[in-house]
């Protein structure tokens, strides 16, 4: 019996593999025999089609084994479509699978799959609804921010693997190019505004001579951070001089080729108008407000809703201004005078700097000792502050959050902008600091990165109306653990907020109610006291972006009304730790969702 039994043994051992490469074949190109391998196959389908995504996670760009190192995206028309076909594709075959029956996160994992294949659907409807190219970002940007800040060069292959993608910009262009000829075919033109900027932003990148070209002088750098002998000297020298050649040769004539698009539309007659002069305007800003807020929230509802908050928000600022004696005939001057005061300010030297990234690290330190009170389920690792690095200063934004590695060998970044001292008077430090590290973003995005029991899509997912909710939420609970203390720190959260607040109208005001450029330049300046230049940024954002600067209220609003709501549902049973798990528990979601897993919850 034993010859059979050790043949039957290693039979079965030998078909392991084959069932194994079967299994996977069948999981890969069929339709996959769980649910759970459905949501996987997805993402990682999608994950393989952008190669620029792939170099973003780092996971192989340092081992010699990316394959995809040397190649930027597919932005083509035909890939669009391709990955439109491939989404109807996948939501026939989601519907096949059994779903009453799922409980949990299960449950969660379906119906936010759900809604992200009816996004799709709506998506592809408003595919030419969009400025691709515009002041904010766009092929002339995205590439080059993409090559400097992104691509590792860890040896030579990953430095010829740069100079490869900027051989890959000629293509690139003329894709994007093919797209902006569609839309304005169909009159969706950008706002005027947005063609004139972007005109002077592709003119400054093409003026330095190709040796001295930022994207010459970031591989210059990468390559001298490198360990002593990894490259040799004459090694470098001809990477170096391959390396201009191309950005001569492959990269300055496709920006050409833009700028004189981009002149001929300015011919046009274009106008600064909201997404309402648009064809079929008010169903795009429908759509987009559902696609941003992940709710079912209409232009008037936001718009009156904006209009209280102000008004709320504004009466809180004014007894702080009032109180503290600040000077100024408007709530715009009192600010402003604030903020240039001496005991605000921090000395323009690099030993001021020092100590600004010192007060934020106590800042957040102190957080994370207080937010015990109300946090049980929190990230391992902690939050390093460091300054934005110089090359980026300039357009960055006051500051943003970096989530640590998946390694956990590194720990969360919150980047301070120091490039202008004066930019960043006490006031506002602590709310920055919460909103960013802790207890906002990190506490958010640190915690969902290692949900190991989630799918991975729910891991990398990232719906702004909860992301940003949460850290705007953030700012306000920190109050609440008794952070802020004092009245002006207490009127940098105020001033926060209200810049969120007014979002919700002069977003929808330009959009819907036919606001003029100009008069939500207006409103916002004298609601929130920020500087009209900053303003003037803000606005011309939310006319690019419609529809995507509402998120951020929207989300906070929604969570404090499910704390709310499971007060007073659960009575005495109420923990406020027990709450924030629950939410926090789920990784980013769209807001009805949110609402559903919180309702089931305090009823429990």
């Amino acid at each position: 019996m034993a010859r059979p039994i050790r043949k039957i043994v290693l039979t079965a051992l030998l078909a392991l593999p084959i069932s194994a490469a079967l299994l996977l074949a069948h999981t890969w190109w069929f339709e996959p025999l769980k649910l759970s391998w459905f949501y996987d196959r997805v993402f990682v389908q999608q994950l393989l089609e952008s190669p620029m995504t792939l170099s973003s996670l780092q996971l192989l760009d340092t081992t010699g084994l990316a394959w995809y190192s040397d190649r930027l995206d597919d932005f083509s028309i035909a890939q669009e479509d391709r990955q439109f076909e491939i989404a109807r594709k996948n939501a026939v075959i989601f519907k096949r699978y059994p779903h009453d029956d799922l409980t949990g996160q299960d449950q969660t994992s379906w119906r936010i799959a759900e809604f992200n294949f009816r996004q799709q659907a709506e998506d592809e409807r408003w595919r030419w609804h969009s400025y691709p190219v515009n002041q904010l970002f766009g092929i002339q940007s995205q590439l080059p921010d993409f090559l400097i800040n992104i691509h590792a060069v860890a040896n030579e292959t990953g430095a010829r693997d740069y100079i490869a993608r900027m051989r890959g910009f000629p293509r690139a262009f003329e894709q994007v190019t093919e797209g902006l000829n569609v839309r304005e075919a169909k009159g969706l033109l950008p706002p005027k505004f947005a063609v004139e900027k972007t005109i002077v932003q592709v003119r400054d990148f093409i003026a330095p001579a190709p040796a001295q070209h930022p994207l010459a002088k970031a591989l210059e750098s990468k390559l001298a951070a490198l360990p002593a002998g990894k490259i040799s000297a004459q090694t470098q020298q001809a990477l170096m001089a391959d390396a201009v050649a191309v950005i001569e040769r492959d990269v300055y004539p496709p920006y050409q080729r833009l700028l004189q698009h981009l002149e001929a539309l300015e011919r046009k007659p274009l106008n600064n108008d909201g997404a309402w002069s648009l064809p079929e305007g008010k169903a795009y800003y429908e759509y987009l407000i559902a696609h941003h807020t992940t709710t079912r929230a209409t232009a008037d509802a936001l718009h009156q809703e904006g209009l209280r908050e102000v008004e709320r928000i504004g009466l809180e600022m004014d007894a702080i201004l009032a109180q503290q004696q600040i000077p100024g005939v408007t709530r715009a001057a009192k600010i402003n005078t604030l903020a240039r005061r001496s005991d605000q300010l921090y000395p323009d030297t690099q030993a001021g700097r020092e100590t600004i990234l010192k007060d934020y690290q106590a800042i957040i330190d102190e957080a994370d000792a207080v937010s015990q009170q109300v946090f049980d389920l929190r990230p391992k690792l902690g939050v390093t502050v460091r300054q934005v690095p110089a090359f980026s200063e300039k357009t960055a934004p006051g500051g943003y959050y970096q989530p640590p590695s998946l390694d956990g060998d590194r720990p969360g970044v919150f980047f301070a902008n120091l490039y202008k001292v004066e930019g960043t008077p006490k006031f506002t430090m602590r709310t920055l600091a919460y909103h960013e590290a802790i207890p906002g973003h990190h506490f958010q995005i640190a915690l969902q990165m290692k949900m190991e029991d989630l799918p991975f899509f729910r891991r990398a997912s990232g719906f702004t109306a909860y992301v940003e909710g949460w850290a705007l939420y953030a700012e306000r609970l920190a109050r609440e653990m008794g952070l802020q203390k004092e009245p002006l720190n207490d009127l940098g959260r105020l001033q926060a907020e209200m810049f969120r607040a007014v979002r919700l109208v002069v977003d929808t005001g330009m959009h819907a109610k036919r606001w003029s450029r100009e008069q939500a330049i207006d409103y916002m300046v004298e609601q929130t006291g920020m500087a009209a230049n900053e303003v003037t940024v803000e606005i011309e954002r939310y006319l690019v972006m419609p529809g995507q600067a509402l998120a951020y209220k929207v989300g906070m609003m929604k969570i404090l009304e499910l704390r709310a709501y499971a007060q007073s549902k659960l009575g005495d049973r109420f923990n406020l730790k027990d709450f924030h798990r629950v939410v926090l528990s789920q990784g980013a979601v769209p807001l009805e969702i949110l609402e559903q897993v919180v309702r089931e919850w305090a009823s429990i």
